[in-house]
């Protein structure tokens, strides 16, 4: 594009003959000239913005069909999506511990906005029920991890598949908005169909999000009773963009294309958040996060408290360990802490 802008300059001062500019002057043949060149000039930088709007479109599609679309269930399975091999270790140890139980699971499923959703129920023989809500790309086998804390502490396990991910139907992630509503029609399943009296959720990541939306619903029922939110973000987009700083240093303007595209598909923007409703939250809530999250940063953890609107609530920070990943690096601590709040708060 600058080569062929160059030429057309050298092209249009060419235009004037020798002997005329030996007649006029130079000055005089740059002045002759120059309209050209300016409009050839704008024409240069219009198509060069062009073509990068178009580069940067083509790279926005790219991401979100990458990042927040499934074309088939091949894609976010129930088996690990992650390389990092402490996910792995997570998922060994979920499978272990959920075995050594001894309880099969129920197979569940319900259907809605034509979409069939599966799940797996745990009977203990308590009245209480935990609900897991994995993260963004994770099956429901990823939340088998963290539900020993729960189990122990009286209460049986549900664990399931969000919306496009596992063996559940669905494309899009729609960042925990329209899943929430899928999460309260589990809610009422196990209320009604199961039998249990009481109900508490468990989120990581956007699944934080996710059952937040959920519990601030109007038609949220009484007896869906807290939230512990591990690494709940402030808004995806922030959080989306810490992640991508890891890889690229230039986001502008795919990002915000990649929003575009999402809102236009799915009805759902990147940019609004927990941090834009928490303050509706009235039932408890146990924030866990750790300072050295680098997607969901710890400062955007305490905006998040301090705007919750819950008369019980706590943050408990773990001083190292990454972005979902506090349990695989402080068990210990990490269980205790939840038994803790709970014994605190629900103990019967």
């Amino acid at each position: 594009m600058l080569t062929a802008l160059l030429l057309t300059i050298t092209a249009e001062l060419m235009t004037v003959t020798l002997p005329e500019a030996m007649t006029v002057g130079a000055p005089q043949v740059i002045a002759f000239a120059l309209p050209k060149i300016v409009v050839w000039a704008l024409f240069g930088v219009a198509g060069g913005l062009a073509v990068w709007m178009i580069l940067s479109l083509i790279a926005a599609f790219i991401v979100y069909f990458k990042v927040l679309h499934r074309w088939n269930k091949k894609k976010w399975t129930r088996e690990c999506s992650s390389d990092d091999e402490r996910q792995h270790r997570m998922y060994r140890e979920g499978v272990e511990w959920i075995t050594s139980t001894g309880v099969k699971p129920k197979e569940v499923s319900i259907k809605r906005h034509g979409l069939k959703l599966y799940g797996e129920y745990y009977d203990f023989g308590y009245d209480r029920t935990a609900v897991l809500v994995s993260g963004r790309t994770e099956g429901l086998v990823y939340s088998y991890y963290f539900s020993k804390p729960y189990m122990e502490s009286g209460f049986n396990i549900f664990v399931f598949d969000q919306r496009a991910h596992g063996l559940s139907d669905g494309h899009c992630n729609s960042l925990g908005f329209k899943e929430a509503k899928d999460l309260l029609a589990w809610c009422r399943y196990l209320h009604d169909e199961l039998g249990t009296k009481e109900i508490y959720l468990h989120g990581i990541c956007i699944g934080s999000a996710c059952a937040l939306y959920a519990l601030i619903d109007k038609k949220c029922p009484d007896y869906v009773i807290g939230l512990t939110a591990d690494g709940m973000y402030s808004t995806f987009y922030r959080s989306f963009i810490n992640h991508a700083l890891e890889r690229v240093k230039h986001l502008f303007p795919v990002i915000q294309m990649v929003d575009m595209i999402q809102v236009l598909i799915t009805g759902c923007t990147m940019r609004r958040g927990p941090i834009h409703v928490i303050s509706r939250l009235k039932r408890p809530l146990l924030m866990l996060h750790s300072r050295e999250d680098t997607y969901s940063i710890p400062k955007y953890a305490v905006e998040l408290y301090g705007k919750a609107g819950s008369v019980k609530k706590e943050l408990s920070w773990f001083e190292h360990g990454a972005h979902s990943m506090l349990r695989v690096t402080d068990t210990e601590h990490y269980d205790a802490v939840i038994k803790d709040y709970l014994k605190r708060n629900f103990s019967n």
